[in-house]
């Protein structure tokens, strides 16, 4: 996703993937993931810090770092997002970030 080959990302979702963003946004289409994303910053990138596993639900842990719409910089702001996988398909994804606190 941060390199957006939408294709490659959307070969890694089982059908009925769904993903759930901080103030309880959620969405089905990594489409629709970047249109909503588009207002809210120039880019975006994950730097990974940890993974945890506990059977099929991953944990990651890190921060980011990218450019406000107004192409300010930011980094350093945490996040974790917690994947739900089953046969090898992402099935589910929940997201939580401090992006809201860092731009406030």
């Amino acid at each position: 996703m941060q390199d957006r080959d939408l294709a490659t990302a959307q070969s890694l979702l089982a059908p009925g993937f769904t993903m759930t963003f901080p103030g309880g946004v959620t969405m089905t289409r990594l489409e629709d993931l970047v249109a909503w994303a588009a207002p809210r910053y120039q880019h975006i990138a994950k730097t990974f810090e940890r993974f945890d596993s506990i059977g099929g639900t991953v944990y990651c842990f890190g921060t980011l770092g990218g450019a406000w719409p107004d192409g300010t910089p930011f980094d350093s702001i945490r996040f974790m997002d917690r994947f739900e996988v089953l046969n090898g398909k992402l099935t589910r994804q929940d997201v939580w970030n401090d992006l809201a606190e860092a731009r406030a």
